[in-house]
C-alpha cells in the first residue's frame, strides 16, 4: 500500500531533526547579520527635545521618538540616531523592526536614580528577583516580543553607570534586584554590534526566552546575534556578567573583549523547581573569538541556573589572561535540568588560577521549597586544544556525590602549571589524551581507539572556522 506522508508525519521529522545536534547547530549560521540593514525612515533623538548634556533626562524623548517609530514597523521599520553628546535617561523600551543607532561620540547614560528604572514582575523560570525576594528593576534598555531588532553604530557608548547600584548592593541597602542593562524577552532576529557597553548595574547583556521559529525543513539562523562589542566594568564590581544568554536557543557571541566583574559569559536557564517547571532550555550557543579578563569569576561559565537544561554550547578560539578561571560548570542538588553536548576549543589562558573547573554543591537557592532530590545531569563535556602559561591548577574537577558527571573529555592540553598537585577530581568519569600535566586517575582511559565514540564532538562542518594557526586571530586585538 503506498502511503502518503501527513502534516503530522512532516512534523515528526521535524521534531527528531531538532533534536539531533548535528541538525540544529548544523543549520546555525552566525557569520551573517543585519546590522547594516538600511530602514527606509530614520529620525534623530534631538528631533524629540532630547538634550546631550549629561544632565537633562531625555527618558521622554526616547519613548516619544519610539512611539513615532513604531507607525513604520510594517513600512520597511525606522532607525533611531544618536548624535554625539551624553544623553541622560531611565529604562526604556525598543519595537520590533527598529535600529538604535549611536554615533561614535554618543554615550546613552543610565540615571543614577531608582526610581527612572521600573519594578516588574520576575521571571517565570526564576520565580523571584535574582537577589532578593520579590519583583526586579527593568533594564535600561528593554525590549519583549520583538521581531528585527537592532542595537548598533560607530562603536558609541551605553554607560549604565552602576556604582550606585554596586553600593546600594554591598550596603544591603536594595529593595529589589539590580536592572539589566540590555534584556531582550522573547524576541527573535536580535542584532546588537559595534557598541561599547560599561558599568552595568547587574548583567550587561541579558537575552531570555528567544527562541527560533521552525520552518519546513529548517531552523532560522541564529536568534540573538552579539558581534563586535566591548563590554567594561571594574574588575570588583559584583555581578556585572557580560553576556547570558538564559533559556535560549540559536544565539551567536563573536568577536568581543569582555572585562568585567563576574562571568564574562554565563549560560543559564532558569533556577531549581521554577526553571525545571517553566522547562525552557538553552541551546544552540555558538561562540568565537572571544578575549576577556575576570579577577573572580570564570571566562565562559554554565549556570549555576540551569535547571531548564544547557546542550550544544560550541566555543573556540578563546584568550582569557588574569583572570580566576577559563571554563567553568557550576550546579547543585536541586537543580534538576542538566548540561550536555558541550564543545571548548582552540582557548590560550595566560595567569588563570583554574584552567577548567566543574562545581557540583554551588549551593544559591531561590527559597526552601527546592527540591533537594533533584540532581543535575552533567555529560559529554569535550574540552581539546587547550594552552596555558602559568596557571595555578589544570583542574578542579568536583561532581555530585551518586551523581558522577560523566563522558569528560580532556585533548591536546599543555598547561604550565605552578602547583604541585595540578588536578583535583571527585565524582567524575571520562577520558583524555595528550594532556600535560597528566590528569587524575577518573581521567585516566584513553580516549582512542576505545572511547572516541563517547566523547562529544561538533561534526566535521561544524569544526574550526578556520585552519589558522592557533592565535593568529588576535592580531586584530
Amino acid at each position: 500500500m503506498r502511503r502518503f506522508f501527513t502534516l503530522l508525519d512532516v512534523l515528526l521529522v521535524l521534531l527528531l531533526l531538532s533534536e539531533a545536534p548535528w541538525a540544529v547547530l548544523g543549520s546555525l549560521h552566525c557569520d551573517q547579520t543585519s546590522s547594516g540593514v538600511i530602514r527606509p525612515h530614520s529620525v534623530a533623538i534631538t528631533e524629540f527635545g532630547a538634550v546631550g548634556d549629561g544632565v537633562t533626562l531625555n527618558t521622554k524623548a526616547f519613548q516619544n521618538a519610539i512611539f513615532y517609530l513604531n507607525s513604520f514597523a510594517d513600512k520597511g521599520g525606522a532607525q533611531l540616531f544618536v548624535p554625539a553628546g551624553w544623553w541622560l535617561t531611565g529604562s526604556f523600551d525598543l519595537i520590533s523592526h527598529l535600529t538604535l543607532w549611536l554615533d561614535k561620540d554618543a554615550v546613552i547614560l543610565g540615571s543614577m536614580n531608582s526610581n527612572d528604572w521600573p519594578v516588574v514582575d520576575p521571571l517565570p523560570s526564576y520565580g523571584r528577583g535574582r537577589e532578593l525576594p520579590g519583583k526586579r528593576h527593568r533594564s535600561l534598555i528593554y525590549g519583549c516580543n520583538l521581531t528585527d531588532v537592532i542595537i548598533t553604530g560607530d562603536n558609541g557608548t551605553i554607560d549604565g553607570q552602576g556604582s550606585i547600584w554596586w553600593d546600594w548592593f554591598r550596603n544591603e541597602t536594595l529593595n529589589y534586584t539590580r536592572p539589566h542593562l540590555v534584556e531582550f524577552i522573547n524576541s527573535t532576529g536580535v542584532v546588537i554590534s559595534n557598541v561599547t557597553f560599561l558599568n552595568s548595574p547587574f548583567w550587561t547583556i541579558h537575552p531570555v526566552y528567544c527562541r527560533g521559529e521552525l520552518r519546513l525543513f529548517f531552523w532560522m539562523n541564529s536568534q540573538v546575534v552579539v558581534q563586535n562589542v566591548t563590554i567594561l566594568a571594574p574588575l570588583d564590581s559584583p555581578n556585572t556578567d557580560g553576556i547570558d544568554p538564559d533559556s535560549s536557543n540559536d544565539v551567536c557571541i563573536e568577536d568581543c573583549y569582555i572585562s568585567t566583574g563576574d562571568d564574562l559569559i554565563a549560560i543559564k536557564s532558569g533556577w531549581d523547581e521554577y526553571g525545571i517547571s517553566y522547562a525552557r532550555p538553552c541551546t544552540n550557543i555558538i561562540i568565537r573569538r572571544l578575549v576577556g579578563v575576570t579577577n573572580s569569576s570564570a571566562g565562559i561559565a554554565i549556570g549555576s541556573e540551569m535547571s531548564g537544561g544547557v546542550s550544544e554550547v560550541h566555543a573556540e578560539s578563546l584568550q582569557f589572561f588574569n583572570s580566576k578561571t577559563g571554563i567553568r560548570i557550576k550546579t547543585s542538588p536541586g537543580r534538576g535540568g542538566y548540561v550536555r553536548n558541550v564543545y571548548i576549543s582552540d582557548m590560550n589562558l595566560v595567569d588563570v588560577s583554574i584552567a577548567i573547573r566543574f562545581t557540583g554543591q554551588f549551593g544559591e537557592h531561590p527559597d526552601e521549597f527546592y527540591d533537594p532530590t533533584a540532581l543535575p545531569i552533567i555529560e559529554n563535556i569535550t574540552v581539546k586544544d587547550v594552552m596555558g602559561e602559568n596557571i595555578k591548577f589544570a583542574g578542579l574537577l568536583e561532581g555530585i556525590e551518586g551523581d558522577n558527571f560523566v563522558n569528560i573529555c580532556l585533548s591536546n592540553i599543555t598547561l604550565n602549571v605552578t602547583t604541585e598537585s595540578p588536578w583535583n577530581c571527585s565524582y567524575i568519569h571520562g577520558y583524555s589524551d595528550l594532556v600535560s600535566p597528566e590528569v587524575c586517575e577518573p581521567l585516566e582511559e584513553r580516549i582512542y581507539p576505545g572511547h572516541s565514540l563517547d566523547c562529544y564532538h561538533l561534526p566535521t562542518h561544524l569544526g574550526s572556522v578556520s585552519n589558522r594557526k592557533r592565535g593568529s586571530w588576535l592580531l586584530s586585538w
